[in-house]
């Protein structure tokens, strides 16, 4: 007797448990309703970035690097010190690869031998050279002497005899005038050439001793007190040991001040046109999820790009924070919550109560499917700006038997299908501005030269 009590209490305890369950599941479906709410209503863009110091100090390869007498070429890190060491000025930071610039010192070394031969070779011709136009012009010097003698002493001889020395004189002199001649533009000849040399030699030697210098400075120190900061090259990777950098280039690392912050974040396409400068950003950092700051945006850029690893076009976004943190670090994980509108006083319901059949409604608690006007939204709520008051009770989702719900707030039916048409013929009056703006971009510069150009000989080819 006592075992079948045992089975039926434990009968009664099972259903008992069913029933309970049941009808608090029954409550909490009757449940899923929420209330309209009254007050400020932001709409909200939140994207995730990183730290950055608004300012960077950086450490630079040898500026000899970009020297007209040194070849540009990749140069690359031997050694770097550990991101985030703190160092100050004057301590050492990297060290350069040279082996690319001993190979290029052998051959520097094998041309500058080669042009002081051809100076020195050079250097003698000149002087065998022009020795031996003045040994010609001394002999000439003779010569004209002898003549001018032989003219002395032919006035006791006939006047044939005279006119005949007298035109060996003047031909002596001619001759001796000629070489004389002759000499100085061969001397400045021979000067200019050895002139030339001497400059191409020079700017050997200068870029062999520019090469020596540079060769001394691939030991990199500190300019300044800081910690230091890896540099992130285009590619978005940062430059470490194996890296290479080049006269056009040459960051090696950076000394941030930790003093400004800032926050580089990149926001979609479809909300750029939302994002402005000047608005107010809440910035949280991943690290220190209890710190919360404030900022500004600084920066929107006006191009997109594609970033690694994703389809998606977006825009990057520079936003400033406004209190300055010890313990906030460049390339920190940052939260950007960007505030691009404010409604001060709205009425305003979670986005899951919303339903769209042509237009806007939702059911409310009391039986009807209301029509609703909206507003701005964010990614929990949407504003309502006709239909539903401030305490309005309706279902988060669509309730039993929702054909049974009659239909509520017709009239603002018009006031929607208004709207709808104003937004269709402001997208297409922007769509038409970027059409001209794409053709105005596509147009070549010189165009209008060209057709100016093209009128004026037409004219001058019609007659008159």
């Amino acid at each position: 007797m006592k075992k079948k009590i045992y089975v039926s209490a434990g009968i009664l305890a099972i259903l008992a448990i069913i029933a309970i369950y049941y009808f608090s599941g029954s409550k909490e479906n009757l449940n899923q309703m929420v209330k309209t709410q009254r007050g400020v209503f932001e709409v909200v863009v939140t994207t995730t970035g990183e730290l950055l110091a608004s300012s960077n100090v950086a450490i630079l390869g040898p500026e000899e690097l970009r020297g007209r007498n040194i070849r540009a070429v990749d140069i690359k890190i031997l050694d770097l010190i550990p991101e985030g060491s703190l160092v100050d000025s004057g301590d050492y930071v990297a060290s350069l690869d040279p082996s690319v610039l001993d190979n290029m010192k052998k051959d520097v070394e094998i041309d500058l031998e080669q042009w002081e031969t051809t100076f020195e070779n050079s250097l003698i011709d000149t002087s065998i050279n022009l020795k031996a136009l003045r040994d010609n012009i001394q002999n000439l010097k003779f010569n004209l002497e002898e003549a001018a003698i032989v003219v002395e002493q032919s006035v006791y001889e006939p006047p044939a005899t005279q006119r005949k020395a007298q035109n060996d004189y003047e031909k002596a002199m001619r001759t001796y005038e000629q070489e004389k001649k002759r000499y100085t533009l061969r001397k400045n000849q021979e000067l200019g050439k050895l002139k030339n040399i001497t400059i191409v030699l020079e700017r050997k030697r200068q870029g062999y001793a520019d090469l020596l210098d540079l060769l001394n400075r691939f030991q990199i120190y500190a300019p300044a007190s800081g910690m230091i900061i890896y540099h992130k090259i285009k590619s978005g990777e940062k430059r470490t040991i194996g890296s290479t950098i080049n006269p056009w280039d040459r960051v090696i690392a950076l000394l941030p001040d930790l003093s400004k912050m800032q926050s580089k974040t990149y926001v979609n396409e479809v909300d750029i046109s939302k994002v402005k400068t000047g608005q107010n950003v809440r910035v949280g950092v991943d690290a220190f999820p209890d710190k919360r700051y404030t900022g500004t945006v600084t920066s929107v850029a006006n191009t997109g790009e594609q970033l690694r690893n994703s389809d998606a076009k977006v825009f990057e976004v520079m936003v400033k924070l406004n209190e300055s943190d010890e313990i906030l670090r460049p390339l920190m994980t940052s939260s950007n919550e960007i505030i691009v509108s404010t409604v001060e006083d709205a009425v305003f319901v979670s986005l899951e109560a919303i339903h769209v059949d042509s237009v806007p409604f939702v059911y409310r608690t009391n039986g009807t499917k209301q029509v609703v006007v909206t507003g701005e939204m964010n990614d929990g709520y949407r504003i309502i700006e006709q239909g539903l008051e401030e305490g309005d009770e309706v279902y988060l989702s669509t309730p039993p038997k929702p054909e049974t719900f009659r239909l509520a707030g017709e009239e603002l039916i018009p006031i929607i299908r208004e709207r709808e048409s104003e937004k269709k013929k402001e997208e297409e009056l922007r769509q038409a501005e970027e059409r001209k703006a794409r053709r105005r971009n596509a147009m070549p510069v010189n165009g209008s030269r060209q057709r100016r150009g093209g009128d004026e000989q037409r004219q001058n080819r019609e007659p008159r």
